[in-house]
């Protein structure tokens, strides 16, 4: 958690940013990589914070801030994870040099892969392969066998060099890591209902938790299934549903491309695109799309 959502963030960061400390006879003209200053730090920062609308509803709450406001006012480690190894690969290309930008990429598929939560062999084996290749590249991109820059070689540098032989060992750090016990922490603190005996009352709640559980093992009968949908949702198949809210009355469709969408799908379901009146069409549009994942992807409304 730590390593690769805030030592490694700020290693890096540090380099674009060019606030690393210079070692003896190292000039910072010389670090061409240290491209996010200025305007274009502060017209990056915007970038990110921009995304928020486009990222989906179970990662809304960690959706990174403006790194060019924020970064030094308790960035989270899970912005971090969000902004440098989900947006950052798009919003850094072309403003990091290539061969900056491709040397990064190598490190976010390495870290993407690892947190998944089921991981095939292939894709352990390709991880492994850019990680080895990222620490590798890092010390003759970044280091340049100078010793004066020695600092910038760091143990989460060299820690990316064990991470597959742990995955394999204890599992993907999306199960294993911090996530999953500070999550437990902010579930059972949300149960404590004695505050003037917290400690007893959480003790308590973690027994009856573990009952609960025992039981539910040994009769899973008992679980029982909640409502898969929410109320006023629209269930479309395939594991996809309409939530709410939706617009209170259909809207003219006038977009050329949103009309022929729309009538390229009419036409896959057999109706003749003679029966479709392109300059008179209505939809009622919703807020939100299910997907089958459980994520819920937002729309117009």
């Amino acid at each position: 958690m730590h390593r690769d959502g805030l030592n490694l963030p700020e290693l890096l960061l540090g380099l674009w940013r060019g606030t690393l400390e210079s070692g003896t006879g190292d000039d910072k003209s010389t670090w061409d990589w240290a491209v996010l200053t200025g305007k274009v730090w502060e017209d990056h920062g915007k970038e990110v914070a921009s995304c928020k609308k486009y990222i989906p509803v179970s990662l809304e709450s960690h959706a990174p801030r403006n790194p060019a406001e924020k970064i030094s006012s308790g960035y989270k480690a899970s912005e971090y994870m969000v902004y440098l190894y989900g947006l950052g690969p798009g919003l850094l290309y072309g403003i990091l040099p290539d061969i900056y930008w491709r040397h990064y990429c190598k490190v976010v598929h390495g870290i993407r892969t690892i947190h998944r939560p089921v991981i095939h062999q292939e894709s352990l084996a390709r991880a492994l392969q850019l990680l080895l290749e990222f620490v590798l590249e890092f010390e003759t991109l970044y280091y340049q066998r100078d010793m004066a820059r020695f600092h910038f070689i760091r143990q989460c540098v060299h820690a990316l060099i064990h991470m597959i032989p742990e995955v394999l060992r204890v599992g993907s750090p999306a199960c294993v890591a911090q996530w999953t016990m500070e999550r437990m922490i902010g579930i059972l603190t949300r149960e404590i209902r004695q505050p003037s005996n917290p400690f007893a009352n959480l003790s308590r709640r973690a027994v009856i938790r573990a009952q609960i559980n025992a039981l539910k093992a040994m009769i899973p009968d008992l679980e029982l299934e909640k409502p898969c949908l929410p109320r006023g949702s629209l269930d479309v198949g395939q594991g996809y549903a309409l939530v709410f809210p939706r617009e209170s009355g259909a809207s003219l469709i006038s977009h050329p491309q949103h009309v022929a969408a729309i009538s390229s799908y009419v036409q896959s379901k057999g109706i003749a695109s003679s029966a479709i009146d392109e300059n008179n069409i209505l939809l009622e549009r919703w807020e939100r799309l299910r997907l089958p994942g459980m994520n819920l992807a937002v729309g117009y409304v």
